[in-house]
């Protein structure tokens, strides 16, 4: 079969879907379930229940993957964010990760990850032009990434 390649900028759920899990389906025959397990650490208004902010991500293949971490500048420098993110690696403890692991931007935080003990694994240069992304893991149980 010489299948039609299609380009799109709007791929319909199935599509995606299709996609997933047929790669899921290759990967778990190599490397077992991959048992995907979503979490998120909120920080939210004591008086109203809002969330303010926090941080999504989830645990598979042993690693928890930080996705996104947002706090509002009025948040930011008091703890908040520490707090997410040792709450982040205490659940990740408890599921049986071996290590964290996100992806900051030179505009963003990778000196506040590098202070709660991430080391530096990849660098994209021109990601978006003009900056950088940075990939950044932790051990966890470890003294430091770096060990």
């Amino acid at each position: 079969m010489d299948p039609e390649i299609v380009l799109t900028d709007a791929p319909s759920p199935e599509d995606r879907a299709a996609v997933l899990k047929g790669l899921v389906a290759f990967n778990e025959t190599h490397a077992g379930p991959s048992d995907w397990r979503a979490l998120a650490v909120l920080a939210r208004d004591p008086a109203t229940g809002r969330t303010l902010g926090g941080l999504c991500g989830g645990s598979h293949a042993g690693w928890l993957f930080v996705e996104l971490l947002w706090l509002p500048e009025a948040l930011r420098h008091g703890g908040v964010g520490t707090r997410l993110m040792r709450a982040a690696e205490a659940e990740a403890a408890r599921r049986g990760c071996l290590g964290v692991w996100l992806d900051t931007y030179s505009f963003q935080a990778r000196g506040f990850y590098e202070k709660l003990g991430y080391a530096l694994f990849g660098t994209l240069d021109d990601c978006p032009p003009g900056f950088r992304r940075f990939f950044l893991f932790k051990r966890l149980g470890a003294a430091s990434a770096a060990d």
